[in-house]
């Protein structure tokens, strides 16, 4: 198994983890995310993902529904 595959937070499953370590999206998604407390370095984990809709994930204690566009544009390695 391989530890640090680096993939976008949409393909994680429900109970993975991963650290963010970049948003490949432009500076008013990354801004955005970033206030929402999604960074670089953040732990992350899904909660619940749906096959049409958000990514539920916690981040620092706060849960966050995130759009399956925005998702994709979230880098994650996981742990």
């Amino acid at each position: 198994m391989v530890m640090n595959m680096i993939v976008p937070l949409s393909e994680l499953q429900p109970g993975e983890r991963g650290v963010v370590v970049d948003i490949t999206g432009g500076s008013t998604l990354r801004s955005r995310l970033y206030a929402m407390g999604l960074a670089p370095g953040v732990v992350i984990r899904v909660i619940e993902r749906y096959s049409m809709g958000p990514v539920v994930i916690e981040a620092g204690g706060t849960r966050l529904a995130v759009g399956k566009g925005m998702a994709s544009k979230v880098l994650v390695r996981k742990i």
